[in-house]
């Protein structure tokens, strides 16, 4: 298989066999589910593009109109919207700009609604008990959220879930993402192999293998 985007190159070929693995050896003694989801941003932060376009537009104009035009304003107005355009076109081109001008509550409400989103979409709630886990991982914010399906709240809150997330974002801030999701799986598949223990039957209704969402 051939990846392309930023999330599908993210893990080595090693590091996707090694989070398979460990999944599944986490779910061995457990009816709980655990998938992994990687996406490249979780917003296009559309108001970012525009504002960080007219930033960097009246920058340059500024530069420019002082240098070659005395800092006239009837040169700096015009030329600052001309530039405008290409300055918009390379905040979108160019992602990772755009999170200058993003404000770090309004990119976490991002990452959770992914998350949200993905876990409807991938059909991760399928599950026979509800015992669904997901890590998402949101490459752009540099955020995790882990989501937990409503068999798996009455035992494992919400604030625990958040711990693993931040046990995970802090690994890909430090340049250990495979290891500290690991790490967060074989923790999470210990509790979840003692509040929900493995039975006769139990089938993997997740799949193994890192999922990548590339939908915006």
């Amino acid at each position: 298989m051939k990846y392309h985007t930023k999330s599908e190159k993210f893990f080595t070929k090693e590091e996707r066999e090694k989070i398979k693995k460990t999944t599944v050896d986490a779910e061995l003694h457990t009816t709980g589910e655990i998938a992994v989801v990687m996406v490249n941003h979780s917003s296009q932060y559309i108001e970012a593009e525009v504002i960080g376009g007219i930033f960097l537009g009246s920058l340059i104009s500024l530069v420019l109109t002082a240098v070659f035009f005395h800092s006239s304003i009837w040169v700096y107005v015009p030329l600052s919207f001309v530039l405008y355009f290409p300055s918009h076109v390379l905040f979108r081109k160019a992602p990772v700009l755009k999170v200058a001008f993003v404000g770090k509550r309004k990119m976490e409400r991002a990452v959770k609604e992914r998350a949200i989103r993905s876990f409807y979409e991938k059909g991760l709630y399928m599950t026979k008990d509800h015992t669904g886990v997901i890590f998402f991982l949101s490459l752009l914010e540099r955020k995790v959220w882990v989501l937990a399906d409503k068999g798996i709240h009455e035992k494992i809150t919400q604030p625990t879930l958040n711990r693993f997330a931040r046990m995970v974002s802090s690994g890909v801030r430090e340049g250990r993402a495979c290891d500290a999701l690991c790490e967060a799986i074989q923790e999470i598949g210990g509790l979840l192999a003692k509040y929900y223990p493995g039975t006769a039957g139990d089938i993997d209704e997740l799949t193994d293998e890192v999922i990548y969402d590339s939908g915006d």
